[in-house]
């Protein structure tokens, strides 16, 4: 079994069947820790199952991150023409729009901005339900992908996200994301250095953003794409809940 094929029931199956569970949970925590320390070394392309396992005492991921924050990521300044933090800010648009995750968003290719709608093959389904999405253009969508069209560095890539070379982000082969990685990383560093924002977020808190911010849990859950509404209600939406006084 390799790194990817790791899914959360494995987790839940590993720590049932062990005789220690505190020591089993602080295992899982371990190989979590070094999923992440993966993804952020490009070994990988995502972490096979963080935000998706709450096991017994573990206390879910509550970071909510506000719209001022937004605004001030959106307002920091590109020392360059193209790419950077322009792809960035781009990238911040849409995931707050679509929560697309980042392998789907990394992958967006010109022929998948249809007429209708962008065209959306989840990679973590693709060999299970092969479930697609159709996500219908607004006015805001399209302000988004144009500025990620703008933001490519070479303009003539098939892919909406490109690296100098116009090449898409993500090896294929070997599921690794290096450069977004990279160029995210430093994205992160000048926010948290040069703007008001105080605690780090990551791209996962910006998807259960997404998914906080919609109207309904049903939107929520088809935004992204998830099969059952519980992991969405769970794990994703994270503002408090509302509700009216008896009198």
């Amino acid at each position: 079994m390799g790194l990817m094929d790791i899914k959360p029931r494995h987790v839940y199956q590993y720590v049932d069947k062990a005789k220690g569970k505190t020591g089993a949970r602080r295992e899982m925590e371990v190989l979590s820790h070094a999923l992440t320390k993966a993804v952020e070394w490009g070994s990988i392309d995502r972490h096979p199952f963080k935000g998706e396992v709450r096991l017994q005492g573990e206390k879910a991921r509550t970071r909510y991150v506000e719209d001022w924050e937004v605004v001030e990521c959106l307002s920091l300044t590109s020392r360059r023409k193209a790419g950077s933090v322009l792809a960035a800010q781009a990238y911040i648009r849409l995931k707050l729009l679509t929560g697309m995750r980042r392998g789907d968003m990394l992958r967006l290719t010109m022929s998948d901005l249809k007429e209708d709608g962008i065209y959306v093959e989840p990679n973590k389904t693709r060999d299970s339900t092969g479930k697609r999405l159709i996500i219908e253009w607004s006015e805001e969508l399209r302000a988004a992908v144009e500025m990620a069209k703008a933001a490519r560095p070479v303009k003539l890539s098939p892919f909406l996200f490109c690296n100098r070379n116009g090449e898409g982000y993500i090896d294929e082969k070997t599921g690794r994301a290096g450069g977004w990685e990279s160029l995210w990383r430093n994205f992160i560093t000048r926010v948290m250095e040069e703007t008001k924002v105080s605690e780090h977020f990551t791209e996962h808190d910006l998807r259960a953003k997404c998914a906080s911010d919609a109207e309904t849990l049903e939107h929520a859950r088809q935004l992204l794409a998830h099969a059952d509404g519980k992991i969405t209600e769970r794990v994703y939406r994270r503002r408090p809940e509302v509700v009216k006084p008896l009198r």
